[in-house]
């Protein structure tokens, strides 16, 4: 009888451990946004990626393969926020990378914070905080469901693909381009931690700088791009042509200095070097509690506003990130053991192609001339409502009205909204065009108006929306962009890998407000209190 109950109580205590390590969280969660990354990237480069970077989350992980962003603009700031909040620019307030602010009468930055200082770096760049964000972000959430215990960090060269996504609890790390080094604000320290000060001593962005960028394999065997040198990419200053190799010690001059490393794919590894920094000098997933790692991959952006989608620049970049995470995710194998750590991966938007491409291959498409448009509406408002500055600003597709003149002279605002919307419609390149009023007034429940009043916010929008034809770019022939609601702007990767993810896919819809939700439902905390986004629930039930 003792020898029965004994291995009945080993077999009792065996099922408590192994319920036990299953209730546990991962000790680390890795957030990885790519900046500009069409969805379409994971297959059309698929054949030279390595088997332990893209493809290990490709076929060990689950895969949304129908994931957008569900909102206009399709912008960085926006991007970063949306993910991380589960909420759209309405709600979380960050409607731009930048916005005109009528109560200022100026621009302001989304990332921008007047009350607080640089901390290493330069004074220009460290003005930078998450105050903008008027919501809680998943990374806020993971610190208070500890009591702060669990540790946040935010890396990227973009500051704002930083100290978005570490929220407002978070600690966040960016790239200044005058001296070259990693910085933070005042915001989160007073200094820099002494593992930073070191990781700047090494000044990796020089030693990367020292190179030429060549192709990593043949460029004759990058069959998914055009001709190397083309009338569709953007040179750099210095160099007429856009064709490999490209002496980056050489153009270092003309082409912003030692930032110029933002704009090449060792961009990308220099971001993987600072978290590896970090997540050693910070013991990042060796507590008790699960720790939050948010990496921001800020060059795929550079090199594909430059290069465009179709270009050799852009598919090396790729496949140089993919052997990178390959070796990032080798480390985490290591460090913290296959299975124990989480990973999702995303874009904060994808791209558009460029418009000389599509105009050579007989595609619709056109650039939209702003300043002709600037001009004739400036025309029709002095000549329908008198003299006067009517315009207040134009930005991010919309035009901002002055609202005090037109009281003064008695004029009904929103009447003067549709009449204005009416007349851009006249312009070429302009599909569509709504009205603040329309926004209050109406509820939009699918198409390009619900997108439009999901990036809709009534404190600091404008009067007259904007959306362009598809294909069509503001001001564009060589290089391209990003911001509308066109499925070439909102198709991006959404894919989740490790601690208790499922191996597998899906076509159905989602959208990347419904990552933070996924998480919250991984880890067992609270959803982002602004949250709109749904669990992805073939991941989070099983």
């Amino acid at each position: 009888m003792k020898k029965i109950f004994a291995t009945g109580l080993i077999v009792v205590m065996s099922m408590g451990i192994s319920l036990a390590q299953k209730a546990e969280k991962p000790k680390l969660v890795v957030g990885i946004v790519v900046d500009q990354m069409r969805y379409e990237y994971l297959n059309k480069f698929q054949e030279r990626y390595s088997e332990g970077g893209f493809k290990r989350l490709m076929n060990e992980g689950f895969v949304m393969k129908n994931a957008h962003y569900n909102y206009i603009p399709t912008y960085t700031g926006p991007g970063h926020s949306s993910v991380y909040t589960g909420t759209t620019p309405s709600t979380h307030g960050i409607i731009g990378n930048n916005w005109y602010v009528r109560e200022l009468n100026q621009t302001i930055y989304c990332a921008e914070d007047s009350t607080v200082t640089a901390v290493g770096g330069s004074a220009k760049n460290g003005e930078i905080s998450p105050r903008n964000l008027l919501t809680n972000t998943i990374t806020d959430e993971l610190r208070l469901s500890t009591n702060k215990r669990s540790k946040v960090v935010g890396i990227a060269i973009k500051d704002r693909g930083a100290a978005l996504p570490a929220g407002h609890l978070g600690e966040a790390y960016w790239f200044d381009k005058t001296t070259g080094e990693f910085m933070t604000s005042s915001y989160y320290h007073e200094e820099l931690p002494d593992w930073l000060v070191k990781f700047n001593k090494k000044k990796l962005a020089e030693k990367y700088l020292s190179n030429t960028w060549k192709p990593l394999y043949n460029i004759k065997s990058y069959k998914q791009s055009v001709a190397d040198n083309n009338d569709f990419e953007a040179p750099f200053i210095g160099k007429e042509t856009t064709d490999f190799p490209y002496d980056l010690k050489k153009l270092m001059k003309d082409n912003d200095g030692i930032g110029l490393i933002a704009s090449t794919p060792f961009g990308n590894d220099f971001t993987l070097d600072m978290a590896y920094a970090a997540l050693e000098g910070e013991k990042l997933g060796k507590g008790e509690e699960t720790d939050f790692l948010a990496l921001s991959f800020s060059s795929t952006d550079y090199v594909g506003h430059r290069f465009g989608p179709t270009s050799i620049e852009l598919e090396d970049t790729y496949l140089r990130l993919d052997q990178s995470l390959e070796k990032f995710f080798n480390y985490l194998d290591k460090e913290y053991g296959k299975g124990e750590y989480l990973v999702f991966l995303t874009a904060d938007h994808a791209v558009a192609e460029v418009v000389n491409y599509n105009k050579s291959e007989n595609l619709p498409t056109g650039s939209f001339d702003t300043r002709f448009a600037l001009t004739q509406l400036k025309g029709y408002t002095r000549e329908h409502y008198g003299e006067g500055n009517w315009i207040l600003n134009t930005s991010n597709d919309q035009i901002f009205l002055n609202r005090k003149l037109a009281e003064e002279k008695g004029l009904d605002l929103a009447k003067m909204q549709r009449e204005i919307a009416d007349f851009m419609l006249r312009l070429p390149g302009i599909k569509e065009a709504y009205t603040a009023s329309d926004m209050k007034r109406m509820q939009y429940t699918e198409g390009r108006p619900h997108l439009l009043q999901m990036g809709y916010n009534h404190k600091a929008s404008g009067d007259v929306m904007l959306i362009l034809e598809p294909g069509w770019l503001s001001n564009s022939a060589r290089g391209t962009t990003h911001g509308s609601g066109y499925i070439y702007d909102t198709h991006v990767p959404v894919l989740f890998y490790g601690w208790n993810v499922p191996a597998g896919k899906s076509s159905r819809y989602c959208s990347i407000t419904d990552i933070a939700p996924t998480l919250s439902m991984l880890l067992d905390i609270r959803i982002p209190n602004g949250a709109s986004g749904q669990p992805i629930l073939e991941i989070s039930d099983k």
